[in-house]
């Protein structure tokens, strides 16, 4: 290959994780950014208390419950095709939520929002796995990536306040359109050259029970808080929910072409991996949502105020993460990961300390420094181990598989953490619980293989 030609495909490489970053961005963004908006939401079209819930809900669920299924269709129909596809449908979902009329139609655009995020997230994924093989320029597109959707979790109040006060709660939404404009062009660009697929049919059986089984579980779960764990309410859609899982395993093990390759779990990283992201779901949450409830619950600040307050915490993970990729081909996983867990037990326990006399500077500042040096530490590294092994042509469910592991760990983590700061009427047990996830984490890392790769 002529030093042109490598220079061309170099700088090619990059346009594609700079497409994948801002789509993971867009993605995770639009997670918390219509929070702040919610008021004037309530206001305008006449949700009641509970029906507004579902425009976050709704949003999540969806894109929790697709997310496999999003995965395989990677592999299958072509990760450009896919991400083409989850980008047209997340805009003109979005374009009908910001010209919405009534509750029903916004919440509806909400669900196909998620579908679209659900197919777009594993394709990010795909092709930083696929377009990124060499070893250090791997664990920098992944540290890239992460930073990428951290950066999109923390400016959602920002942004949401911003656009709320000085426009309007639709362009919370509107503003997706042309956004998503300009990255499906990008990606018809950059993505040219890539796989197309492969002529292989889609697993439905597998596909219907996953994705029911996951939605089931989790708008079970979605519900702890509000209706109690033993409530019908809960324990209905999560039986139904596991029950449909365990189908979904027995399919899996008997069809021929299945949607998820029960083989993938024999790989330990990945089912380590996959794992751990579960629970740094619950991590992640306890830090951005809980702070935030912190800093305006009892200290009083507004909606933008904490999320101005949170902003030193997101530069500090953007950094970190983009250091930790550099470090991770040197050092390996468990190295970055025992440090992180170290930085949570420290952080946690320290903001636990706080309270309502709490001077900012203090007894938040610091901790959440800390925690998000820890932050910054282990999502790069853990999804670079779940995903380290995995076949090129199972690179779309990989993906999905450890996107899906996140989220599903965020939003079990959310209603169970919310069931504690309710039961306990203080946020002091919240960041305990939190605390003693980052101990679990490092103690699962351990199972990780010393070596064997890339992350070993």
């Amino acid at each position: 290959m002529s030093s042109t030609t490598a220079q061309r495909t170099s700088e090619s490489s990059w346009l594609v994780l700079a497409l994948a970053c801002a789509c993971q961005f867009v993605v995770i963004l639009d997670s918390s950014i219509v929070n702040v908006a919610l008021p004037s939401i309530q206001r305008d079209l006449g949700f009641t208390a509970t029906g507004l819930a579902w425009v976050v809900n709704g949003y999540l669920l969806t894109f929790a419950g697709f997310m496999l299924l999003g995965g395989r269709a990677a592999d299958l129909f072509g990760r450009r095709r896919m991400l083409i596809a989850g980008l047209s449908l997340f805009a003109a979902a979005s374009l009908v939520a910001g010209l919405a009329t009534t509750p029903q139609i916004l919440v509806a655009a909400r669900l196909a929002q998620g579908i679209g995020a659900a197919v777009l997230a594993p394709a990010t994924l795909a092709v930083i796995n696929t377009g990124f093989v060499e070893e250090r320029s791997r664990a920098r597109a992944f540290g890239a990536w992460s930073a990428a959707g951290g950066v999109g979790g923390m400016a959602g109040a920002l942004a949401g306040g911003a656009i709320t006060t000085g426009l309007s709660w639709r362009w919370v939404f509107l503003i997706n359109v042309p956004i998503g404009a300009v990255l499906i062009a990008v990606a018809v660009w950059s993505l040219a050259g890539t796989v197309t697929g492969r002529r292989e049919s889609l697993d439905l059986a597998g596909a219907l029970t996953g994705t029911a089984g996951l939605g089931g579980l989790i708008y079970g779960v979605m519900h702890g808080a509000d209706h109690g764990w033993s409530s019908v309410q809960v324990l209905g859609p999560v039986a139904a929910g596991v029950l449909l899982l365990a189908g979904f395993v027995a399919v899996q093990a008997r069809t021929v072409r299945p949607m998820m390759p029960l083989r993938l779990f024999g790989i330990r990283r990945v089912a380590v991996g996959n794992l751990m992201l579960v629970l740094f779901g619950g991590i992640a949450i306890a830090m951005w949502y809980f702070t935030s409830l912190f800093l305006q619950n009892v200290l009083g600040y507004s909606a933008f105020g904490a999320g101005l307050g949170q902003t030193p915490a997101a530069v500090v993970f953007l950094l970190i993460a983009r250091w930790a990729a550099a470090l991770l081909p040197r050092t390996g996983v468990r190295p970055l990961i025992l440090t992180g867990s170290a930085c949570f037990l420290a952080g946690f326990g320290w903001l636990a300390q706080a309270g309502a006399h709490t001077e900012y500077a203090t007894g938040v500042l610091g901790p959440t420094l800390l925690i998000a040096i820890g932050i910054g530490l282990t999502f790069p590294t853990l999804m670079a181990a779940a995903t380290a092994d995995a076949p090129e042509r199972d690179a779309g469910i990989i993906g999905g598989m450890a996107a899906t592991a996140n989220q599903v760990g965020g939003s079990v983590g959310l209603a169970v953490l919310a069931t504690v700061a309710g039961t306990a009427n203080a946020y002091d047990h919240v960041f305990a619980v939190a605390a003693g996830l980052g101990v679990i984490i490092a103690a699962v890392g351990m199972l990780l293989p010393r070596r064997g790769g890339p992350v070993a």
